[in-house]
């Protein structure tokens, strides 16, 4: 682990500490055993007094977080659905001819590229999660085992040529370089060709208070302002960004190489973040604030209405913080239903809770489920009632305060 001495985007070293979590083992680093020995991390959150970037003090080792990957995006509805959304509005934004092709950065198991290759257009993936990518390619979908970046964009260039379109999901907040990510990018894609990136919005974060998504793969937490000073830092220029259902509130900014008229949704978007002064260290000193009084009241909740048997759904990431930093074990929440067959059979970093298949979960007739992967809400209500049969009480405990549901 390194810890940082000026900010990730502008390199300035006036950075203010605002917000400290404690120290957390990997959110996606699973336990085979419970009483395993586990490596802990600071978990601290700094903001820059010259760019506004909200960002992690400690890197962890990238190797060590992506080379084996258990977040799979097939596994939800949800993203299954969106991929197609997304594809749509992409390519109402370029038009794509024969010997074009589209180039997805850390496309996981190729969720979001098959909607390009179903409407007959080339795709190539990189990611460097070995263990997932090996699906996409049984899938037919080209994916290279490689981090992105300047030398690996460059290896790739001679190998497939320039892609007409880049996209990136949910992959720059977790890029130590960000400089050399998004310049790989700018040397990559074709003159007239689009990049869109899409990032959980700091904004939507602050305003909802999702400190869940702090974790150590979550570098960074970009606004509109701060993601647009480092794109255009490289030579891409923001002309466009829309709203993306995944992750709790996400964000897809849409960039080119060349300046363009900028469209009414960006202009309203910058001048939303100034009135709201998002960007300062006011409003993220009063999130911390606020995170601290969440924890709070969501454990007085469990304790207030816990049942004889207490199951949590979603052994997310998020989740990793959540049960962490609340102090929350398997003497409160039994087990976890997840959806996820490699997270099957495992237990929750840092608490020691067991994961196992919801059908195997729901078999013991729980009291009380806990939405812990609470940004899926919609989606995990239908399944529990149509899949499971499960009418009874729910807990979400984000977005805002968390929130007993009675029995339906």
């Amino acid at each position: 682990m390194d810890t940082i001495s000026c900010c990730r985007v502008c390199q300035n070293p006036r950075l203010h500490n605002f917000f400290h979590l404690g120290d957390h083992p990997l959110a996606n680093s699973l336990l085979s055993n419970p009483n395993d020995p586990e490596q802990k991390y600071p978990l601290s959150l700094s903001w820059c007094q010259d760019c506004s970037l909200v960002q992690l003090n400690e890197t962890v080792d990238p190797k060590v977080l992506f080379s084996q990957y258990v977040w799979v995006t097939g596994t939800s509805q949800g993203a299954r659905e969106y991929a197609e959304v997304f594809c749509k509005e992409l390519l109402e934004r370029i038009e794509l001819s024969a010997g074009d092709f589209v180039l997805e950065i850390a496309s996981n198991d190729g969720t979001f590229l098959k909607p390009f290759r179903a409407r007959g257009i080339t795709v190539v993936g990189i990611d460097p999660a070995e263990n997932i990518i090996k699906t996409a390619n049984e899938d037919g979908i080209p994916t290279e085992p490689v981090f992105w970046g300047v030398e690996s964009a460059h290896v790739l260039r001679k190998k497939y040529g320039r892609p007409r379109v880049i996209f990136a999901r949910n992959v720059l907040p977790h890029v130590a370089n960000t400089q050399d990510f998004v310049r790989a990018i700018a040397d990559t894609v074709v003159e007239d060709g689009l990049v869109a990136i899409e990032v959980h919005y700091a904004r939507t974060i602050q305003k909802e208070l999702h400190y869940d998504s702090i974790y150590h793969e979550h570098l960074c937490y970009f606004t509109v302002e701060s993601l647009e000073r480092l794109l255009r830092e490289a030579g891409l220029y923001v002309f466009d960004v829309n709203e993306s259902p995944l992750n709790g509130g996400s964000i897809v900014v849409y960039a080119s190489r060349t300046p363009k008229q900028t469209s009414p949704r960006l202009d309203g978007s910058r001048a939303n973040e100034r009135e709201s002064k998002i960007n300062s260290l006011e409003k993220w000193q009063e999130f911390s604030r606020a995170a601290t009084r969440h924890a709070s009241e969501f454990r007085a909740l469990l304790s207030r209405v816990g049942g004889n048997h207490v199951v949590g759904w979603g052994a997310s990431a998020r989740s990793s913080t959540l049960l962490n930093y609340c102090g929350i074990t398997r003497e409160t929440i039994a087990e976890v239903a997840d959806m996820n067959p490699l997270k099957q059979g495992l237990f929750t970093a840092g608490t020691g809770i067991p994961i196992r298949a919801p059908g195997v979960v729901f078999q013991t007739k729980p009291d009380l489920v806990v939405l812990l992967a609470w940004n899926f809400t919609d989606e995990i209500r239908e399944s529990l009632r149509t899949d499971f049969s499960y009418s009874g009480a729910v807990i979400t405990p984000l977005p805002g305060a968390p929130t007993l549901h009675p029995s339906s």
